[in-house]
């Protein structure tokens, strides 16, 4: 507590609940809460990583090895290790993969920082290195960066196939991988400058479990997930025009509570009479508009459905509003908001089929630029699981045919990235030639890794990794399966160039910002308390890992 002599009194400038952390302490605080982030989903990385289960309050349950969802999921109350984890939402956001891997180098750059801080290392030197490092590593992944001809499917689909491998997709990831090229091909567009933009809003991904994930299959326009409103409508239109609504087809009711005094039959007669016409001109109207098919957001009122049956008019409600934005870009109509306002112009086309094993709608339009990739599964848990790989592989690959350049993979390019930064720091003068090096140490953490979630030897795997490339194999990575070192680019084994500069990005801006503070004021409890394990390891320091149902133990 801050506190200042004034006249023989002590003046309060902070509340008593009020904690402060300053200096060395504050470093080493926030140093081992954002390490343990990091460590959290190290063992996840690569084709060997392994899965975590996630509990949440409520009981459900997340069986998952992408970086971004367990920490997204896990409770965690710390304000260091949330910009640990913008780290992983800035990375899937931008390049959609690599966010282990962005997270994991971020936590080691602060663990080598560590080290150089208690070599009396000013940390605005550190930052300065760190910051050089960065930008000359980008330069080198240019350097290093293949271009490729974005008409080269087979390299597209193996970008594909890199993503998912290790992930839930991985079983059959060759079907899933040719399933996503053709997707990203379907919503791929040429701008005004002849660049290939890829529009993934003309994607949409259903899910389906009951059936093995080799069904997965891709279909050209949407899927609606419902029944026919009433059993005797046709339930295919081939050549239809489609009117989509979000728009109740009921009897309008009252705004405000109303009574009625009924003295005759008749009159109760009268009222439901009125009623019926309601319902009748509703019907009509969308008739005369020349509807055939209806998918409406709101409720069908029993007795309109019936009018509609009889007027062979292919009607199902309550269909969800994302589906409808999504039928609405395949059959190229507006979503009316007013059925009184519908008119021709209102309607889209299209083609309706129904596929009764499934109990699904097929929505095609006539010249539909919307795909949906349907993702089928044995049960939710691995439903859930292939849709976020399968999302990371999206990403992956409409990164790569946007940008044109790829890397080789297996810890290929840190290990190169690593040898060129550290002759790189040989031209760097000063404190700030030890942070280019140690940032250098931190990029071999990913082989490093990668060996260790595969069982293997790391530190002969470095080894044997770094002579391969002082021999001047610069896309040597290493086969996990195997255990052997190899050309990893011919081995199929390939990552967007943009994924991974944006993960050394990411990971060095965050460091920075942790290194750059040296005091701590909070207003409540810090959660400092300390464990008898290494600082900032699983049960360690401050974001030492509890339960998963209670999130980071150390942080709360």
């Amino acid at each position: 507590m801050s506190q200042r002599m004034q006249q023989g009194q002590p003046m309060i400038v902070m509340s008593d609940d009020s904690q402060r952390v300053k200096d060395q302490d504050a470093q080493d605080y926030n140093i081992s809460a954002a390490r343990a982030v990091a460590e959290s989903v190290r063992s996840t990385l690569g084709p060997k990583g392994m899965d975590k289960m996630l509990v949440d309050s409520m009981g459900s349950v997340t069986i998952t090895n992408d970086g971004v969802t367990i920490l997204q999921e896990m409770d965690i109350d710390n304000p260091t290790a949330e910009m640990i984890i913008e780290v992983a939402e800035t990375q899937e956001d931008e390049a959609g993969d690599g966010t282990t891997t962005a997270v994991s180098i971020a936590g080691e750059l602060l663990k080598n920082a560590e080290d150089l801080l208690e070599q009396d290392i000013h940390p605005t030197a550190i930052i300065k290195g760190f910051h050089m490092a960065s930008e000359q590593a980008r330069e080198e992944i240019e350097n290093i960066a293949e271009n490729i001809d974005t008409d080269d499917e087979e390299l597209i689909r193996k970008t594909a196939e890199t993503s998912m491998t290790g992930k839930g997709a991985e079983v059959n990831k060759e079907h899933l991988a040719q399933l996503i090229v053709d997707a990203i091909r379907g919503v791929t567009v040429e701008n005004t400058e002849g660049e290939n933009v890829v529009d993934l809003e003309f994607l949409n991904i259903e899910t389906q479990t009951g059936r093995s994930v080799g069904e997965s299959e891709l279909l050209e326009g949407g899927i609606i997930d419902k029944d026919p409103a009433h059993d005797n409508m046709p339930s295919s239109v081939e050549d239809a025009s489609i009117l989509l609504l979000n728009d109740p087809i009921e009897v309008e009711e009252a705004d405000v509570d109303t009574e009625v005094n009924v003295t005759d039959p008749s009159q109760l007669q009268q009222f439901l009479d009125r009623e019926e016409k309601q319902l009748k001109d509703k019907v009509q109207h969308i008739v005369d508009t020349g509807a055939d098919v209806v998918f409406c957001q709101k409720g069908i009122d029993d007795l309109a459905q019936h009018y509609l049956a009889k007027e062979g008019i292919l009607a199902v409600r309550r269909v969800k509003k994302s589906d409808l934005q999504f039928l609405a870009e395949v059959v190229s109509a507006p979503i009316v908001s007013d059925l009184e306002s519908a008119t021709e112009e209102s309607l889209g086309f299209g083609s309706v089929t129904r596929d009764d094993e499934d109990d699904l709608f097929y929505v095609e339009g006539e010249d539909s630029h919307g795909v949906t990739l349907l993702l089928r599964g044995s049960t939710d848990h691995v439903v859930d699981e292939l849709e976020r790989g399968v999302n990371d592989a999206l990403d992956v690959v409409a990164q790569t045919i946007s940008d044109g350049r790829v890397l080789a993979g297996g810890g290929a390019v840190e290990v190169e990235l690593a040898s060129r930064l550290r002759d790189y720091a040989d031209s760097v003068s000063g404190r700030e030639q030890l942070a280019v090096e140690a940032f250098a140490d931190s990029l071999e953490l990913v082989p490093r890794v990668l060996a260790e979630n595969a069982g293997l030897d790391s530190i002969d795997t470095l080894v044997d990794l770094r002579a391969a490339h002082e021999s001047g194999d610069q896309r040597a990575g290493l086969n996990v399966f195997s255990g052997d070192i190899e050309d990893t680019f011919e081995a199929g084994i390939v990552e967007p160039a943009h994924a991974k500069e944006q993960a050394v990005t990411s990971a060095t801006e965050a460091a920075n910002l942790v290194l750059k503070i040296d005091d701590i004021i909070s207003a409540g409890d810090l959660s400092t308390d300390k464990g008898d394990d290494e600082a900032g390891g699983p049960g360690g320091a401050p974001g030492g890992m509890g339960g998963m149902g209670g999130g980071m133990g150390g942080m709360m």
